[in-house]
């Protein structure tokens, strides 16, 4: 950010200087890349020795890591909503319907509420162009589509792609997993095995098109993603030393290269702001027998639970000239900031409801030497309507509560409260809650702070909001057929 103050200063400077007026300086384009289900551990950047992954180590080394940075959610929906809205997910509504429970099926009446304000429409607000080439899944009916909530064009899938055709336990039937451009399917069903190099072809061209109008494109891959067995392309099958999950993630690392080398080239690296990372930890935590579902190494747990395996994420930021070059931050950031970041750095308004996001624009751009501090006080990890964990600082405390799910708690470890320090103690395996009486207690009352705001368990929060629905009778399958 220094960086780029002291050129606009510079700039203005000589400007009064030559006597005649400069071009100002280009608003800042933003890419986010945002992989499904890749664990912690599944790149070489953080400590893969399974995976070749190039490009990625090319990215950190010019780039920044972020090694504790976080989704809300262990599992898709519900994260995803939280990076386009700047909101936990239980303030929007999308932790949970009595529909679906915490992942939205196909055809569902539920989706993100129209009345949600996204970054695409923040940065609407300044002239940007939008696009997202990838996996949505907040809704695919047509109001909560990406063409009605902010995007001028969108090229994937509405739901995850393991969601292919079949009758559903409830007696509902799915359609073909439909691949579509805006509002119209285009072939159905779709091929995953091309979806990695098809996306990438299809984004590249997206942004050549836009490349002299500042732009916003999200793009939400579909791999690794959540079948047993991901996709790639013939180019990268079979090629791997961990079967199809490394296949998988070793063509997501191509995809990146691909589209960095695309910004050089058209000269646009410096002024766009290339953020990747995943919307959740890998599902199932490996051990030595068994590596094939990804890795959340040295982090505990797996993902779909509260464990830091599942809302730690990888996280690379990279903008030439901006961001310094292998460089790393430790503090405390998360998808929510997204929204009100960009905001700041295009000269957007926020929306006016209230969001749970913080600008870390200091955060991205602090130079070596600089220190900025995290702007949580406390963050809150939930497991659909239960707060399960709060984290303030290096530690993280759970709460003692009876779940259904749970990283700690089983038949034969009954709940108790857990404190632990994630940053020392990163395989959280020392709980130190005795040792430390008054950071229990202040986090417990960070807890009830969540529970009043957010809700918890049957109690509904005063900050919560309702998620998008449409009646069950208006629900539209064959929108979602060609």
């Amino acid at each position: 950010m220094h960086h780029l103050l002291f050129s606009s200063v510079c700039l203005s400077v000589l400007s009064c200087c030559s006597g005649f007026a400069r071009e100002p300086p280009q608003p800042t384009n933003f890419i986010v890349i945002f992989c499904d289900n890749l664990g912690y551990g599944d790149i070489e950047p953080f400590g893969s020795t399974l995976h070749r992954t190039p490009n990625l180590n090319r990215m950190a080394r010019e780039g920044r890591k972020f090694t504790h940075f976080y989704v809300t959610a262990g599992v898709c929906t519900p994260s995803r909503s939280s990076l386009m809205t700047g909101c936990y997910s239980q303030r929007v509504g999308m932790h949970f319907n009595p529909r679906d429970g915490w992942v939205l099926r196909p055809l569902s009446p539920y989706g993100l509420n129209p009345e949600e304000v996204t970054i695409a429409e923040v940065l609407k607000q300044r002239g940007y162009a939008t696009g997202i080439v990838g996996k949505w899944h907040l809704g695919d009916q047509p109001r909560f589509l990406p063409t009605r909530q902010g995007f001028d064009w969108f090229f994937g899938v509405p739901y995850s792609d393991d969601m292919t055709q079949r009758v559903w336990q409830d007696g509902s039937k799915w359609p073909p997993l439909p691949l579509m451009e805006n509002e119209s399917v285009i072939e159905a069903p779709c091929n995953r095995n091309a979806l990695t190099k098809r996306y990438t072809l299809r984004a590249a061209q997206w942004i050549k098109e836009h490349q002299n109008v500042p732009f916003f494109l999200y793009f939400p891959q579909a791999m690794p993603g959540s079948t047993r067995t991901p996709f790639s392309s013939p180019e990268f099958r079979g090629k791997s030393s961990n079967g199809p999950w490394g296949d998988a993630i070793e063509e997501l690392d191509w995809s990146t290269g691909y589209l960095l080398d695309q910004l050089v080239e058209l000269g646009i690296d410096e002024r766009t702001l290339v953020i990747w990372t995943s919307d959740n930890g890998a599902p199932i935590m490996p051990n030595l027998d068994d590596l094939s579902r990804g890795s959340n190494r040295p982090l505990h747990g797996r993902g779909y639970t509260t464990a830091e395996g599942a809302f730690r994420v990888p996280t690379i930021v990279w903008q030439p000239g901006n961001v310094a070059a292998g460089t790393v931050c430790d503090e405390l950031a998360t998808t929510m900031d997204l929204l009100p970041t960009f905001a700041q750095l295009a000269g957007a308004p926020l929306p006016t409801r209230k969001i749970d996001g913080h600008v870390i624009t200091s955060l991205l751009y602090a130079q070596p030497g600089q220190t900025p501090a995290t702007p949580y006080d406390a963050f809150f990890y939930y497991d659909q309507r239960q707060l399960q964990a709060v984290r303030s600082g290096r530690w993280k405390l759970f709460l003692p509560v009876k779940p259904t799910r749970h990283p700690h708690f089983d038949a034969n470890h009954p709940p108790q409260v857990l404190l632990f320090d994630v940053v020392e103690d990163i395989e959280c395996k020392r709980n130190v809650a005795a040792d430390h009486p008054a950071v229990v207690a202040q986090l417990m009352k960070f807890a009830e702070v969540a529970r009043k705001d957010l809700g918890d368990g049957d109690a509904i929060g005063e900050g919560q909001r309702a998620p998008g629905k449409v009646p069950d009778d208006k629900v539209q399958p064959q929108l979602l057929q060609r």
